[in-house]
């Protein structure tokens, strides 16, 4: 019998001891997974249309008539496609125009281009170079002979960046020659400088994104 109750004491004190010990164990604490961000691509493929601002300067040889060097403002209009590949180089075509504001002097009225560009991509940026067929406007300009244009190169290069998949600015560098220009009152070299910040809305039909591998 004695033999019975210390048993049966030593069950009792095991059984309450248990929940005793279960309650001094720390809860296991629930940490939530973080929320899955998808990485951003980036896709340069598509059309875009655009426009901007900057000023144009004449180059060392263009002094016809020793006139003033000061630059001119000017304005206008890009429209393009681009294609990105291989995956982080970029290919595209550009027709652009830029009025001048040249206040009646002996100068270009406006300067249009159909250019190609080629870029390399690294995230939102682009860094690229262009050239092509320049354009002088030269319509009702002084010193000018016909009523038409000047046809001539171009060449240049800029720095994109894409805010948004829709929409980006830039900034860029632009060298047009249009040869000699030879007059009853003597010869110039019909060249110009501009530099030019603007802002493209692109349209992104050009199929699915790309991959860019850093």
């Amino acid at each position: 019998m004695k033999s019975f109750l210390l048993g049966t004491v030593a069950l009792a004190a095991i059984g309450l001891a248990l929940p005793a010990n279960a309650a001094d164990l720390a809860a296991r604490p629930y940490t939530k997974a973080p929320a899955y961000v998808p990485p951003q691509i980036y896709n340069w493929t598509g059309f875009y249309l655009g426009g901007h601002v900057g000023g144009a300067f004449r180059g060392d040889d263009n002094n016809f008539l020793a006139g003033s060097r000061d630059g001119s403002f000017l304005g206008g209009v890009q429209v393009g496609y681009d294609n990105q590949f291989a995956p982080n180089w970029v290919f595209g075509i550009e027709a652009n125009y830029s009025f001048k504001d040249t206040n009646g002097n002996f100068a270009n009225r406006g300067l249009g281009s159909v250019t190609g560009r080629l870029g390399y991509t690294w995230g939102p940026a682009l860094l690229y170079v262009k050239g092509g067929y320049g354009w002088a406007d030269t319509r009702f300009s002084n010193g000018f002979a016909g009523t038409g244009g000047r046809d001539g190169y171009t060449v240049g290069g800029g720095l994109e960046y894409l805010f948004t998949q829709n929409w980006s600015g830039k900034i860029e560098y632009q060298y047009y020659d249009f040869g000699n220009v030879n007059t009853a009152l003597g010869s110039f070299r019909n060249d110009e400088h501009t530099v030019k910040a603007g802002i493209n809305y692109r349209f992104g039909w050009g199929g699915a994104p790309v991959v860019a591998k850093y």
